[in-house]
């Protein structure tokens, strides 16, 4: 496996798990951390597709909260503006490469490059429990992705609406879960990216397909995870299915659903003395 291939891969695992639920009530944490965390899972080449890998990777544990800015194990978020009944921020998220030369489906035809995806986020607070452990809110990410390599191209626009549930505390135990469902819609070029298929790579059992924009399918994911003294752990699984999809009849598409789930942890060495206060409400 090369290098390129796996500075790739370590991006989209570092990213992957923002669906994993943070501290819902006000508190007060360290402003950074540093330290190493190990993540793995187990998912397909791409959406659609009937082969997969698992990745075990060491990453990077860095959080920086500021009242604008932070950095966390959700991802980069910065809010652009703030009110008790919705929130603007940047979001980002990340895909996976996939050599062709590995997958049946894609044999021949150009590796997919890993993509950056980053944009605004609407979030609309729909309601919380008086006592904070219970947060439901919609939120709408709209992303720009682009793939990863020297000469970055522009693959399409993502609008993902989803309903998220959070909840602070399981059985008394201080575990944060997290449910999330909604739909997926993409743009002509980005469903062309992964689902087309040029005539010069039609073979028999895969013709040539020009994919079109619309519904991509609906995605659900659960997620726990906790903080303990020095040390976090989140897990996740999603159920993802492509029925309905405007590109579900393109040869690259080989299942109509599958199952994924991954893990990770983190030790933090060190961190700040100055405590800032966390509120995500």
């Amino acid at each position: 496996m090369s290098k390129a291939y796996l500075r790739a891969a370590g991006l989209f695992l570092c990213v992957v798990l923002l669906g994993l639920p943070q501290q819902a009530a006000a508190e007060q944490l360290p402003q950074w951390e540093l330290g190493v965390g190990l993540v793995g899972m187990s998912l397909p080449d791409y959406r659609g597709s009937d082969e997969g890998h698992s990745y075990l990777l060491p990453f990077p544990y860095i959080v920086y909260r500021l009242e604008w800015l932070k950095v966390e194990r959700s991802g980069v978020r910065s809010t652009l503006f703030k009110s008790e009944q919705a929130g603007l921020n940047l979001s980002l998220n990340a895909t996976p490469p996939v050599h062709s030369k590995n997958n049946s489906a894609r044999e021949g035809m150009s590796n997919l490059r890993s993509m950056v995806e980053f944009g605004p986020s609407l979030d609309m607070h729909i309601w919380q429990s008086s006592d904070h452990r219970f947060k439901f809110d919609l939120r709408l990410p709209v992303r720009a992705a682009f793939t990863v390599e020297s000469h970055p191209r522009q693959a399409g626009i993502i609008f993902s609406p989803r309903f998220n549930l959070d909840v602070n505390g399981i059985a008394g135990r201080p575990w944060q879960l997290g449910v999330l469902a909604g739909p997926i819609f993409s743009t002509q070029r980005n469903h062309q990216y992964f689902y087309g298929v040029p005539e010069s790579d039609a073979r028999p059992g895969r013709p040539a397909y020009d994919a079109s924009g619309g519904y991509a399918g609906t995605q659900f994911l659960v997620a726990l995870s906790r903080r303990f003294d020095k040390m976090w752990f989140g897990a996740y699984a999603r159920y993802d299915t492509l029925h309905g999809a405007v590109f579900e009849d393109s040869p690259l598409v080989r299942s109509h659903r599958y199952v994924s789930a991954g893990f990770a942890v983190s030790w933090i060495l060190d961190q700040s003395s100055k405590l800032v206060e966390r509120n995500d409400y």
